[in-house]
């Protein structure tokens, strides 16, 4: 029932239009005549697609961009804005709501540019439709109190309304029966006051729709409600009007169905439906036309034929789960009528798996839904089975949300730390084999060639080969020292200290308790201090390098400033001696932090722990 209810309640906006294909031909050949100001051409583009839109929604959109090309080409705010409303609405009607709450919003924009308050309160009725349209009933709250605000400011009668059935229409599909039929009641007397035809049209379906929903067990009800809806009826047919045509023939059967038992009525009204959503194209009429068919087939064991109609719905959209649980509750039972069970347990199981799917999306929607339930229910029982129910929905969203985001948050630190392993490992075994290669080369430099350089010097009377030799035997002599320099095997601290002195403008200072750690800790820290001094020599321009080691118990930290022309740490930081350095600290589980300004130094500190 409530697909019925809520599938025209707010479709239309306009107030005037007398639908009348007549009429519309009469403004189109006024069109092409010529003789017309810019002005006149928008109101007569704007007044065609007005009357086109209830029930040729193609012809509608082609006459409302022409108008809003010209519109804008003129650069007029407020038609600019009309056109823009139109768009939002023929978008609305074709169910594509991104695309409609655009052109909502420029419309209010607009309106806003042209100070034309009317036109700005028809803008928020139009957002308040399509956010209700979409079950988001705290948002079309808002957009229908704004509109109803500037039209009771403006006292406009038929807009205010337009407004309230608008509103009684949300309350109504929220089940909200005392405030819909507030707001109905106000709006049916202006209605009846103004003799809007269009105005009764629709707060009689609404009215009969509510009598619908309450007759159960109380004929006078279901006499009122079918006395609304054919009044209603009556009035759709004169204008011409397809939308409510399609819903109130949806009622209408359903009256027929449900109540009166006359299912040969109820089939005859649904496919009336049916026929009318076609010629209209809108897929939600088409989908709910064909479970009214399929319905009333059930009704008269007519399961192939109630089946049929279920199935060709359900190809339109298989996700909706307000209709798409009707459609498979017909298509499960119809199953089960003639005794296919594995179809039936296999359209059961698609139930399911929409249940399923739609569950988290909306749980916050229900829970909203069902506070508002609360307020208005007389019954105590009825408040608890809806708390109950409440508590089952939130409590299985929440148990299912926490177990995915557990589970996706395990997974991702088992990934993530496997990855931070193999990167260590890989990282460690580079270390290792640089160290050894180091050792190795070192060796060899200093007990092959400085030996060999020694003993051809030695055989070497000419005085200057004997000083380009020495030269030689130093250089050899230094490289070796820092590739792996010997003191290393005294410690850290010594081959710190045999490091800086080497430089006239490092000074290294040590504090903390001396004592050997893993060698291949001591040779991280001898490889950052030797890149990041060597960094500032070639960089900075520094004129003095302080080195502090500091030794604890558990940690050791490394500290390296200069006086130099710094750099900016978003560029700079992110080059390969930086890179290598952090390399080398993360792989002992240590961080680098540095700190620089420009023309004001550098300083970078390391730790590791122990």
């Amino acid at each position: 029932m409530k697909q019925i209810l809520t599938l025209c309640l707010f479709a239309l906006l306009a107030l005037n239009a007398n639908g009348q294909s007549e009429y519309a031909d009469s403004l189109v050949n006024i069109l092409e005549t010529g003789n017309l100001t810019h002005k006149e051409q928008l109101r007569l583009y704007y007044n065609i697609y007005d009357t086109y839109v209830s029930y040729d929604i193609e012809k509608a959109s082609g006459y409302a961009k022409k108008g809003l090309t010209l519109a804008e080409k003129e650069d007029d705010k407020a038609m600019s804005s009309r056109f823009n409303a139109a768009f939002g609405r023929i978008y609305n009607t074709k169910s594509d709501y991104d695309k409609a709450l655009v052109y909502w919003e420029k419309a209010v924009n607009l309106a806003k540019e042209a100070k034309d308050a009317d036109l700005e309160a028809s803008a928020y009725l139009g957002i308040g439709i399509l956010y209700a349209r979409q079950d988001k009933y705290p948002f079309a709250l808002e957009y229908f109190i704004k509109a109803l605000s500037i039209y009771e400011d403006t006292g406009q009668k038929q807009r205010c309304m337009l407004t309230m059935r608008n509103m009684a229409s949300m309350y109504r599909t929220m089940e909200n029966e005392e405030k819909a039929l507030y707001y109905l009641d106000k709006a049916k007397n202006i209605a009846e006051e103004t003799d809007d035809a269009n105005g009764k049209m629709m707060v009689y379906f609404d009215l009969g729709a509510i009598y619908h929903k309450l007759a159960e067990n109380d004929q006078n009800k279901v006499n009122l409600a079918l006395k609304y809806e054919l009044e209603a009826y009556e009035i759709s047919c004169k204008l011409n009007d397809k939308a409510h045509q399609v819903a109130i023939t949806q009622a209408l059967s359903a009256i027929y169905s449900n109540y009166l038992k006359d299912h040969d009525m109820a089939l005859k009204y649904a496919e009336e439906s049916l026929k009318t959503a076609q010629e209209f194209g809108d897929p939600k009429m088409i989908i709910a036309a064909l479970n009214a068919i399929s319905s009333s087939y059930l009704e008269k064991k007519r399961y192939k034929q109630s089946e049929a109609a279920s199935l060709e719905a359900w190809k339109i959209d298989s996700t909706d789960i307000n209709m798409g649980s009707d459609l498979l509750r017909n298509i499960i039972l119809c199953n089960i009528a003639i005794g296919n069970e594995n179809k039936a347990e296999q359209f059961f199981g698609k139930y399911r798996n929409l249940v399923r799917r739609h569950i988290d999306q909306n749980s916050r929607e229900m829970m909203a839904d069902m506070e508002m339930k609360y307020e208005t229910e007389k019954k105590e029982m009825r408040i608890a089975s809806l708390e109950k129910e409440r508590q089952l929905y939130v409590w299985l969203g929440i148990t299912g949300l926490i177990f995915a985001l557990s589970l996706g948050i395990a997974l991702w630190l088992k990934i993530r730390n496997s990855q931070k392993e193999r990167q260590l490992v890989a990282s460690n075994a580079v270390q290792e084999g640089e160290m050894s290669e180091r050792e190795r080369i070192a060796g060899e430099l200093h007990d092959r060639l400085l030996s060999t350089l020694s003993a051809v010097k030695s055989e070497i009377d000419n005085t200057d080969i004997g000083h380009k030799l020495n030269g030689c035997i130093e250089e050899v002599r230094r490289i070796s020292r820092n590739l792996m320099p010997l003191p290393l095997r005294n410690g850290i601290k010594t081959a710190l200290e045999d490091f800086t002195a080497q430089f006239p403008n490092v000074r290294f200072h040590f504090f903390g308790q001396e004592k050997r750690v893993e060698k291949r800790l001591e040779f991280v820290i001898y490889c950052c201090a030797n890149e990041l001094v060597t960094n500032s020599i070639r960089h900075s321009g520094a004129e003095n390098i302080n080195v502090q080691l500091v030794q604890g118990e558990n940690h050791m930290a490394l500290t390296v400033q200069d006086d130099g022309c710094g750099f900016d740490e978003k560029t700079v930081a992110k080059g390969v001696g930086l890179k290598s350095i952090r390399d080398r600290v993360t792989s002992c589980n240590g961080k680098m932090d540095i700190f620089s300004v420009p023309d004001k130094g550098t300083e970078t500190v390391i730790e590791i722990n122990i």
